[in-house]
């Protein structure tokens, strides 16, 4: 290949932004308590969003209960809202510096609205794949703009670039489907 422009870079980027889809679907469970449930939750702390586990240790102590030990008790209130505010549908109850969260049954409803929040994840993974796709076509032009590629092996590669977005796409599609199944699940 002629220039510095590489298909398996742009792969390698979309994979993770697959990866990082399955972390948040995971995180999205089907009425049992689990510490990953808490992952996508990120919390306002001296000044910036951090994830909740870099201001707090989250525990299962029960099969529908999880316990969330904030180091700093300056930050329970906001961890508390963080969770309430997360789209996960969970009513944390502080007790100080520890903070219990009850996993409630799920019911119709519930899951409907954990099918949005799956689907919105899911948006955004396809999003990001759009993203990392428009940046290889970006590299592209100014590759073939400059003379380190020809107009014909850029096409090429713009074929490429698109075949491989639309195999991310399909995968995250596919993790959606799986995921959509198992939360509707009675």
């Amino acid at each position: 290949m002629a220039g510095d422009f590489s298909i398996n870079s742009l792969k390698s980027r979309m994979d993770k932004s697959v990866a990082s889809l399955k972390d948040e679907l995971a995180g999205l469970r089907t009425g049992r308590a689990s510490a990953s449930m808490l992952e996508p939750v990120t919390v306002e702390a001296y000044g910036s969003q951090m994830p909740l586990n870099q201001v707090a240790t989250v525990s299962v102590p029960e099969s529908r209960m999880l316990s969330v030990q904030v180091w700093d008790q300056s930050m329970a209130g906001a961890v508390d809202k963080a969770i309430r505010e997360s789209g996960l549908g969970l009513n944390p109850i502080a007790e100080g510096a520890v903070i219990r969260v009850p996993i409630p049954e799920l019911n119709e409803e519930r899951r409907k609205e954990l099918s949005k929040v799956a689907h919105t994840y899911a948006e955004q993974g396809r999003v990001a794949v759009r993203h990392i796709r428009r940046d290889g076509m970006d590299e592209l032009k100014a590759l073939e703009k400059n003379g380190g590629m020809g107009q014909d092996e850029s096409r090429s590669n713009s074929d490429k670039v698109q075949k491989t977005t639309d195999e991310a796409i399909a995968q995250i599609d596919s993790i959606l489907a799986s995921k959509e199944q198992e939360i509707m699940q009675v």
